[in-house]
């Protein structure tokens, strides 16, 4: 099933925001639509092809969260080969790796992600007040679409997990809480990225960054 919002009076690309059930889909939809997107909320795969990008959000547990995603994977994959742009938000992100610490930290043994960044997610360290929730600065390491115009900004955070991927070069942004970790990560080809906090509630910085992914699609 998919639902249309209303598209804005010159939307500059067509964006499908994932309904797996879990994700603050409203807040997302409608950031994306401020950021001049026409958004179909869609819990439908096959819709995936014939959108400008697509949007994986989420909140909650990996296990959870893979589970409900596994019916999307092989069309998740299918839009990555295509050069889809693919974005993660949070739990989205996360699930962008490989795997991550807090199946097994559950005793729920090893959950397999997306793999689109090849690495892990691990709790943050002892000592450290988990979630991390509140406003961080953000640390442009190299050039990405996504983070035009955000280096040294603030965004809002809420997580317990954080990514470590396997290439250093899919580190796109950093923020510091007590360790340094990625606040936005990409593939190698540049069309798969996500970021660790959640730009829909991040105000003017967060609105930037879903105006430089909607661009994207759009030049895509």
């Amino acid at each position: 099933m998919s639902t249309t919002s209303p598209a804005p009076d010159e939307a500059l690309a067509s964006v499908v925001v994932v309904d797996y059930g879990l994700g603050n889909l409203r807040s997302a939809v409608r950031g994306l639509e401020r950021a001049g997107a026409d958004v179909t909320v869609t819990d439908d795969p096959e819709s995936f092809a014939d959108a400008d990008g697509i949007v994986l959000p989420g909140v909650g547990a990996f296990r959870e969260g893979m589970e409900n995603a596994d019916p999307y994977r092989e069309s998740l994959e299918a839009a990555n080969e295509r050069g889809q742009p693919i974005f993660g938000i949070c739990l989205g992100m996360q699930m962008l790796l490989t795997t991550s610490e807090e199946a097994e930290h559950a005793g729920e043994g090893d959950v397999e992600g997306l793999g689109f960044v090849p690495g892990t997610n691990v709790r943050f360290a002892e000592g450290q007040k988990v979630p991390h929730m509140g406003w961080n600065e953000l640390a442009v390491e190299r050039d990405h679409p996504l983070v035009e115009g955000v280096d040294r900004e603030h965004a809002y955070f809420v997580h317990s997990y954080y990514a470590v991927p396997e290439n250093d070069e899919a580190v796109v942004a950093t923020t510091d809480y007590g360790v340094e970790f990625p606040a936005v990560v990409a593939n190698e080809a540049g069309n798969v990225f996500g970021t660790q906090f959640h730009p829909e509630k991040s105000g003017e910085t967060g609105l930037q960054i879903l105006r430089n992914f909607v661009e994207f699609c759009a030049n895509r």
